[in-house]
């Protein structure tokens, strides 16, 4: 279902879920529910975190978070969460993240974690107070060779994924 945003085209993407060890989160979300990895997948190496999607039938997604090793990149939601983890945000491609940060802001809308550095992927993220405790994200994903290498879930989990820092997950 495409949205608008002052007629700036906007669709949900997918939910991500966040946990000390994406290995816990694999026999909910992959065996239990059917999730599929169609590979891909990495390390943010930055931000400290490794993360993962599983889609399934109808084309909806979960992404799977975890903490890099040495990481407080997840510290205060693990700490909100008692170390559980659990939905971290919302995921919401946008046409323009230009236009989506002036109209948000044109709105009284607090933002924060702009990010225009990678032409793959570029993204701002709604402050939960501003959203009712929900971490919302709008990302421009950009043009990707199809001819990438996506790597298998075992290579990710391996630290083999994209940027990956050759650590396995716990």
């Amino acid at each position: 279902m495409d949205l608008e945003l002052d007629g700036l085209e906007v669709h949900f993407d997918h939910t991500a879920v966040a946990a000390p060890r994406i290995r816990d989160l694999l026999p909910i979300y992959r065996d239990l529910l059917g999730g599929r990895h169609l590979g891909g997948g990495g390390d943010n190496r930055i931000a400290g975190y490794r993360t993962l999607q599983l889609t399934y039938g109808n084309g909806n997604k979960v992404e799977l978070m975890e903490p890099l090793a040495g990481s407080t990149f997840f510290d205060s939601f693990f700490e909100l969460t008692r170390g559980r983890g659990g939905v971290h945000h919302l995921n919401f491609h946008v046409s323009d993240l230009g236009a989506a940060v002036e109209r948000l802001t044109g709105r009284g809308y607090r933002l924060h974690g702009l990010n225009r550095a990678d032409a793959r992927w570029q993204e701002v993220f709604l402050h939960p107070k501003e959203a009712h405790g929900v971490l919302i994200q709008l990302a421009q994903p950009g043009w990707r060779d199809p001819a990438d290498v996506r790597p298998a879930l075992e290579e990710v989990l391996d630290g083999r994924g994209r940027n990956g820092n050759g650590i396995p997950s716990p």
